[in-house]
């Protein structure tokens, strides 16, 4: 049973959610909150596997309630519920902790998979959103220059680094390169410690922005 706790400002938004984690056999909602300080508490409280956070509430927002949260309990898996306006709010969301992103227009089955991977470990994310990352990034290399290439990334890593930038899952990842997902997880795993990227998210954008590593063939 995965345990879930919702946290946004629109109390129409919360019953919808509600509605939806509950009508799964594998989730549990088990609180509510209206702002980021109640989730911080709630979160101490009720431990949560999964948050789903919005990002702008009135009080503490998303984002501090994102870095609080994950300061006291660091196996809680934060995803955050984004809109199209809130492009400014992603990256620091991301450096906060968050480990995933999703639209709030995502279908039903897309937000229950993404509890469902956030809950095992993985870092869900809707396209649109890497995509908004993605450009962010870009603009950001753009004014620092050019960054160093990471040593010691096999072949093997590579090709796991693309698929990983294209937002395919490790059980996608695993089936298109003949892998198995042990195997996916442990070259996800080096790959975050070679090119310091804290989480998936992180890596996913790297890997659409990062230097290229065919130079460094192992």
């Amino acid at each position: 049973m995965i345990r879930v706790l919702l946290v946004d400002d629109q109390q129409l938004v919360r019953a919808g959610l509600r509605m939806l984690c509950q009508s799964v056999p594998d989730m549990e909602v088990v609180g509510e909150a209206a702002d980021g300080a109640t989730a911080v508490r709630l979160a101490a409280q009720l431990h949560p596997d999964v948050v789903l956070m919005d990002l702008r509430m009135p009080g503490v927002d998303g984002i501090t309630a994102t870095s609080r949260i994950l300061a006291q309990r660091p196996s809680v898996r934060v995803v955050v519920l984004t809109t199209f306006d809130d492009d400014d709010h992603l990256y620091p969301a991301l450096a906060a902790g968050a480990c995933g992103f999703l639209v709030k227009d995502s279908s039903p089955d897309e937000l229950l998979d993404g509890v469902r991977r956030a809950a095992a470990g993985d870092s869900p994310f809707s396209q649109a959103v890497l995509r908004r990352l993605v450009e962010q990034a870009v603009r950001t290399q753009a004014m620092r220059g050019p960054t160093q290439a990471p040593q010691g990334i096999t072949d093997r890593e590579r090709d796991v680094l693309a698929l990983v930038g294209l937002g395919l899952s490790n059980p996608e990842i695993a089936a298109r390169l003949h892998l198995g997902v042990t195997t996916v997880k442990t070259h996800v795993a080096n790959l975050m410690t070679k090119t310091g990227n804290a989480n998936r998210v992180q890596l996913a954008v790297y890997a659409a922005t990062g230097p290229r590593t065919g130079e460094n063939r192992g």
